[in-house]
């Protein structure tokens, strides 16, 4: 068997020579891998490695904060660095306690089980005694939030999503807001190991299933076969559901007895769909001048769903927007109303496409975890609220209906992450990133998180290391070896914190007296007893290092999304208050939000093509994920690069608005509005309905210095709003934002993203 590693977006086999890899291939039993990785050992990547600890110069002499992301840095040993480290660890906490050390990640920095920084560093901070933490994620803030009070938490709701077999084989219609974008599917925690919503799509496709995709882009769905585009205006599609509703309950096209049986809250939400409540009934002909879409087609739209076995799907990118909780809450309300939850390859998806989870039909068990320990610091902030912490150590916020206060922040460790991509308001996140008195990160390559850290202290990549892939409900489990030798000193994540433990005086609480190849050992073993009790059987540690992967893809019914509620609802009683679906949340209503009431509801956003005023910057900007990289990891990779537009990231224009500004494809642009300003290159195409651009995230954030507010590489986050979506879950909403487009100037700043920091020698 091939040599085998894992990362979130694929499995590949290793080409060995002289005891180094030196090729990447796709893995054999993988259906449509994913490019990305194939590139993971490219020399414009391994030029950006961080070789050797390093501190920046002005911290190092007199603890300044002000030079973060601008001065050279002085490379040091590792006893120096890691000196340095735990008396600031130590300081920090002796002056202001643990409540003032906040612990980044994101997880994404390896797909291994054990070297996942985030779960490293959490447990080395809970056995200093505890940290600030984050909750939720950018990706699902409000969605997480929200559907544990009207369904179930998301976590159990994307494992238990209905399997493509089953859609194919009973899906007629299949209605997707913001399509499945399979680049999106390219990933999943832990590694993708059998990529399949391209060809889950091109099955139900030649199963004859009709495909309606309404979205503001065309190409965020490809079935290989027709499928009907409806373009819609951004941030709108709860005005378009609510108004299906209407016509459902107008037309008695809806389910009484699933309402009645499954249900809880209808007849608080009625009211408020006919219009008793407010007095604009929800219909049609309302939402048609919100939405762009004619009122007869959402007519007609609404008796095709009740007409045929249907599936409603809802890419993650609507509830990353302002109320983004509401267009998930609606499509609830719509799927319940159509009762056809339950049925196979009716109901509701709540992300095909957003990773390769969703439709899985393989086993579903615990796979190897790290157990992080107990944090006794209760202080949190919801993971995009960075900023507002940081510049408002004191000031109060809501989420979930409890009112809490942003802690005072002295010391930002981060590791398996960087927030200079995923925060929003990047030049407003740069001025917060001056408030903390020290900022250590872990990290690999020389990204925007290194350069704005004080102490840099390098780590090991995926293939230099040993490790264990797994992710839930994926086809194999795969021993992960150590193919190539770490770059300069970098080290694992394990051995830096295990060092930090020790000086410490923690050290025996961090490892419980194991290595790292102990530690696989156990996390493995007791993984395997878990395994078995699901009717996986597994091999030892030993017979998977040598086998090099085992499958996990037993047979078994493949899932229908909440089937079993349909057998006994107080048998099998969903985990809301009610054990039913809520149409109507007292929970929620009983917070008193004003922006988040008790059921689900059209509120127009804070930026949005049907303001007033759109003449200073009349295009709706949507940062989505890339093609070619998960987030921002490999930004520097050949098949990243090939895809930008003069050295930048692409932003896409419809024809009619490129012509109306006098642009055309290929050229550098300067897309503006007023928290920020970026360069990128201009790709004209008619994928994009009018008044839309598109600028993909994960460029490096390049910062022209000498012009603040202006980033050189596209990079969308310096253009986006950072408010919560609401007072309920404080989620990101980088999906509402409006911009304008203008030619550069003849002779823009070069892209400095991806040259090397100034590195000194220490003296």
């Amino acid at each position: 068997m091939a040599i085998l590693t894992v990362t979130h977006w694929g499995a590949y086999e290793v080409e060995m020579a002289g005891g180094e890899a030196v090729a990447l291939h796709p893995f054999r039993d993988d259906p449509d891998p994913s490019p990305i990785g194939l590139h993971m050992l490219a020399p414009e990547l391994d030029r950006l490695r961080i070789r050797r600890p390093a501190i920046r110069r002005g911290w190092l002499e007199g603890r300044a904060r002000t030079g973060r992301g601008r001065e050279p840095f002085v490379e040091v040993s590792w006893d120096q660095a890691l000196d340095l480290a735990a008396a600031e660890l130590r300081r920090v906490i002796g002056a202001h306690g643990n409540r003032a050390i906040f612990g980044g990640s994101y997880g994404w920095s390896s797909a291994g089980r054990f070297h996942h920084a985030q779960s490293q560093v959490h447990r080395f901070l809970n056995s200093i005694g505890g940290y600030v933490r984050s909750t939720d994620s950018y990706s699902l803030g409000a969605a997480r939030v929200l559907m544990p009070h009207i369904v179930a938490p998301m976590d159990e709701l994307m494992a238990r999503h209905t399997a493509w077999t089953v859609l194919e084989q009973h899906t007629r219609l299949f209605v997707t807001f913001g399509g499945v974008p399979a680049k999106n599917a390219q990933i999943s925690q832990g590694g993708a190991i059998e990529h399949r919503v391209p060809g889950g799509l091109r099955r139900m496709a030649q199963a004859s299933c009709r495909f309606i995709n309404i979205s503001p882009t065309r190409d965020d769905l490809e079935t290989g076969a027709a499928f009907e585009w409806l373009p819609i205006r951004p941030n709108t599609d709860t005005a378009l559901m609510l108004a299906l509703c209407w016509v459902l309950q107008a037309e008695r096209l809806h389910d009484e007895a699933f309402l009645a049986r499954h249900c809880v809250g209808f007849d608080r939400f009625l009211p408020y769909l006919t219009g008793a409540a407010d007095g604009q009934p929800k219909t049609p002909a309302w939402a048609a001048p919100i939405t762009g879409i004619p009122g007869e087609r959402i007519e007609a739209l609404a008796r095709e769903m009740a007409a045929a076995r249907t599936m409603l799907n809802i890419a993650w990118s609507l509830q990353r927007a302002h109320h983004g909780e509401q267009p998930f809450w609606a499509l609830v309300t719509l799927a319940a109303m159509l009762g056809q939850v339950g049925l196979p390859g009716g109901g509701f998806g709540l992300g095909y496409g957003a990773t390769n989870l969703m439709g899985s039909p393989n086993a579903r068990f615990s796979g190897p975890t790290l157990p992080q320990g107990h944090n006794p610091v209760r202080d949190f902030i919801p993971v995009a609220r960075i900023a507002d912490m940081l510049l408002n150590p004191g000031a109060p916020f809501t989420y979930n209906g409890g009112t809490h206060a942003y802690p005072d922040i002295r010391l930002v460790y981060w590791a398996g992450g960087n927030p200079f991509h995923h925060h929003q308001d990047l030049n407003r996140l740069m001025r917060a990133w001056e408030a903390p008195e020290t900022v250590v990160v872990n990290e690999q390559y020389w990204t925007p998180a290194a350069r704005m850290a004080d102490i840099v202290l390098p780590a090991t990549t995926t293939l230099e290391r040993e490790d264990i892939g797994y992710a839930n409900r994926e086809s194999h489990i795969i021993h992960m070896p150590a193919v190539k030798r770490p770059a300069g000193e970098a080290r694992d994540d394990y051995v830096i914190f295990a060092e930090l433990s020790a000086r410490l005086g923690v050290a025996s609480r961090f490892t419980e007296g194991r290595d790292a190849a102990a530690w696989l050992r156990h996390l493995y073993e007791e993984s395997r007893q878990r395994a078995a009790k699901a009717g996986v059987p597994l091999p030892d540690w030993d017979g998977l290092r040598q086998a090099g992967l085992a499958s996990i893809a037993v047979p078994a019914a493949a899932p229908i999304f909440l089937s079993e509620i349909r057998e006994d609802p107080e048998t099998h009683a969903l985990p809301t208050p009610s054990g039913r679906i809520e149409i109507f949340s007292e929970t929620i209503a009983g917070f008193g939000i004003p922006d988040c009431p008790g059921h689900a509801v059209w509120r127009a956003p804070a930026e949005w093509l049907g303001a007033s005023d759109t003449t200073r910057h009349p295009l709706h900007l949507l940062s989505d994920q890339p093609t070619t990289r998960l987030h921002s990891q490999l930004d520097a990779s050949p098949l990243s690069v090939a895809d930008k537009v003069a050295g930048r990231a692409p932003i896409c224009l419809h024809p009619k608005d490129a012509e109306a500004r006098g642009l055309v494809d290929g050229q550098v642009v300067r897309v503006f509005n007023d928290r920020g300003a970026c360069l990128a290159g201009l790709r004209v195409t008619d994928a994009m309905m009018p008044g839309v651009a598109r600028l993909s995230t994960g460029a490096w954030f390049d910062p022209a210095l000498d012009d603040r507010g202006l980033e050189r590489h596209g990079n969308p986050n310096v253009l986006t709003l950072d408010i919560g979506a609401s007072g309920l879950s404080q989620g990101c909403i980088a999906q509402t934002c409006l911009v304008e487009v203008e030619a550069a100037p003849a002779d823009p700043p070069a892209m400095r993203a991806h040259d090397l920091p100034v590195l000194l020698p220490m003296q």
